[in-house]
């Protein structure tokens, strides 16, 4: 389904800020995997985000979907199979556009056509249903401008876009970071409803290791543009936030044991 071969990208390269933000990566998903990432700041989850959405091009290695390499695809051009929704409530969304109107563009994400077509009887009953799902009471406020909408509803809706149309591959970048608790339970809730129900293979960057351990199949950690540890299926139940804080300092002290090592 998804797979980084070898991904290497760095930074102002050559200058005296260069900065290594992915150190040969190698990902494999299954369809399916819904795949949670922690790790500390800068150590490389956001840029390998990017990589996958096509918003950045790896110096090396390369970028495969559906057994297709899209490793040169631009990102307008991935957007017909990947669906993301980004830490900001405000992003994903055009916030002078009424819901059915933000809905429709979502809708005709792979269909040819302009934005302004219309909206019959049968796809306004669609929209309806779907909103229902979130539980927000937003399907009998289809035209309502979106920028009117709380973070916690906007975000819900931005979530339910990026699902729409079942994409290849959904990207979830710390998309409850921005919220309050009780908005931020109610988005991690709807996440494992809309990606259960559909089956969608996820990639979900958090720094709530707690959300982290809840959510998915899988769970790698980063660290330094490196992936440090990968939990698969069999293991990610048990695990703990203890388990996990331990891992992390057991790699990063042999990391550095090898590093004095090499230095002599």
């Amino acid at each position: 389904m998804l797979k980084l071969d070898g991904i290497n990208k760095i930074f102002n390269e050559g200058t005296p800020d260069e900065k290594v933000a992915l150190d040969h990566i190698n990902l494999h998903l299954a369809p399916g995997d819904f795949v949670t990432i922690i790790g500390s700041n800068g150590a490389g989850k956001s840029t390998m985000m990017n990589m996958i959405s096509g918003a950045l091009t790896p110096d090396i290695g390369a970028v495969s979907i559906n057994g297709n390499d899209v490793t040169r695809l631009p990102e307008y051009k991935r957007s017909h199979f990947i669906g993301r929704v980004f830490q900001d409530p405000m992003a994903g969304t055009a916030p002078s556009m009424t819901i059915e109107e933000n809905l429709a563009i979502a809708y005709s994400r792979n269909a040819k056509r302009t934005l302004r077509f219309g909206v019959d009887k049968k796809r306004r009953d669609y929209f309806k249903t779907s909103l229902e799902r979130l539980g927000l009471n937003l399907e009998n406020r289809l035209s309502a401008k979106v920028g009117l909408l709380s973070g916690g509803e906007r975000q819900a809706l931005s979530l339910l876009m990026a699902t729409f149309t079942k994409p290849s591959i959904l990207l979830l970048d710390e998309h409850t970071a921005a919220l309050d608790p009780s908005r931020a339970e109610l988005i991690t809730r709807l996440t494992k409803e809309l990606v259960d129900a559909d089956n969608l293979t996820t990639l979900m960057v958090t720094h709530n290791m707690q959300q982290a351990l809840d959510l998915g199949n899988r769970l790698i950690m980063m660290d330094k543009g490196q992936i440090i540890l990968q939990v698969g299926a069999d293991r990610k139940p048990d695990l703990t936030i203890p388990d996990l804080m331990a891992e992390f300092e057991r790699i990063r002290g042999e990391k550095m044991n090898s590093d004095r090592a090499l230095l002599g």
